[in-house]
């Protein structure tokens, strides 16, 4: 795998590296080995996957609070999204700025995001599925969420005819999460 490290401190754009022949391709999407060398977390007692309907649907923006905060790998399984990640680490000098990447099934891109980041994604095609691990178990009183469209964070989404959750759509703006 090709580790490249993000704009923002701690978040890891991943590429495989495809081993071809006259089957296809083969390529790995984990190795704890890799991972531990790079300083990320090896741990991943969790995994998700999301299928979504609709092009244009945007799911999230999620995160873990302490004290059982969850580091993700995700990557797309089909179809295509772009994936976002906001610092929500008040004491980070990245706090509140953001970082996308284009996630698609063809490319076998993954992201991995540490603890401390608010992630989503929106669906650039109908049928998108997207598998993550997460670095720790779900724990629903420690869910927290940001706006999709928080002016302060002033994500730029290309699709916009825009579907959401009424959960999502309902999440506060990160002034007022406390």
């Amino acid at each position: 795998m090709k580790f490249t490290p993000a704009k923002l401190s701690g978040v890891w754009h991943l590429e495989p590296e495809l081993r071809s022949d006259d089957r296809g391709w083969f390529a790995r999407t984990w190795c704890e080995q890799e991972f531990a060398a790079h300083g990320l977390n090896t741990r991943w007692p969790q995994g998700n996957l999301t299928h979504t309907h609709r092009r244009g649907m945007i799911r999230g923006m999620h995160w873990q609070a302490e004290p059982r905060p969850e580091a993700k790998l995700v990557r797309c399984a089909a179809g295509a999204i772009w994936d976002v990640v906001v610092d929500v680490r008040r004491e980070s000098t990245t706090f509140g700025r953001w970082e996308a990447f284009e996630l698609t099934a063809a490319n076998g891109h993954q992201l991995y995001i540490p603890a401390g980041f608010a992630h989503g994604f929106q669906c650039l095609v109908d049928g998108c599925e997207v598998s993550y691990l997460m670095g720790e178990f779900y724990v629903p009183e420690l869910a927290r969420g940001i706006r999709w469209n928080d002016p302060a964070v002033g994500i730029a989404w290309p699709v916009a005819d825009v579907f959401l959750s009424e959960r999502d759509r309902n999440l506060p703006l990160l002034a007022d999460v406390p």
